[in-house]
């Protein structure tokens, strides 16, 4: 099991490619609706190409290594979900647990969505070509996360049937992602353009 992903909504598009870009992320994929049907605008097509064009992006992904970070349009920034990479074993363990708690389980032949009770969902991904390497150095390590109410922690690790420390919460107003620590990324402590702190762990490369 692996901790690879976190997805938002946000107004704040081509800012959030460049500054995962930036940090040594590559853009996989720019899907958005123009002209009243879905389009790719993937590279090496670049946003001088399209920036004035109507387009609603549906999804843009970033990856670098054993990370995928992927965010769409909003009116306003909103954390969406978390991802975890996972056996079909331990995807069929997890959904058994998340019905025993009562927590919704939406499956398709791509992905399973669980929902929480804590304002965002869970993501449970089997296939291994969402992310460009599950052996890289280049990994989420952890993530700090800003809930209405206490518990994620132990929820979350009834659900994942397993102790979960590298995923801490604190108390606030509005779900989302405060602090995000990467392996393999020579940055320390700055912050994307939708609030979350990505924290280099420097020296982590090969």
């Amino acid at each position: 099991m692996l901790l690879f992903h976190y997805h938002f909504w946000t107004p704040h598009l081509e800012e959030t490619e460049k500054f995962y870009v930036e940090n040594g992320f590559r853009t996989s994929l720019r899907t958005g609706k123009y002209q009243g049907e879905y389009q790719t605008f993937n590279p090496p097509l670049e946003w001088d190409d399209f920036r004035n064009k109507p387009i609603t992006f549906r999804i843009i992904e970033v990856r670098r290594g054993a990370m995928n970070i992927t965010f769409g349009f909003g009116k306003k920034v909103m954390f969406d979900h978390i991802g975890f990479l996972v056996t079909k074993k331990e995807l069929d363990k997890i959904c058994h647990n998340a019905r025993s708690m009562n927590w919704p389980v939406n499956t398709n032949d791509r992905r399973t969505f669980i929902g929480t009770p804590y304002g965002f969902r869970i993501e449970l991904q089997s296939n291994a070509d969402s992310i460009d390497g599950t052996r890289s150095s280049e990994k989420m390590e952890g993530l700090e996360l800003i809930l209405k109410k206490e518990g994620f922690e132990r929820d979350l690790s009834k659900l994942l049937n397993s102790p979960v420390h590298f995923i801490r919460s604190k108390i606030g107003e509005t779900p989302t992602i405060s602090k995000a620590v990467m392996s393999g990324i020579l940055i320390s402590n700055q912050k994307d353009p939708n609030g979350v702190n990505v924290i280099g762990k420097v020296g982590e490369t090969n």
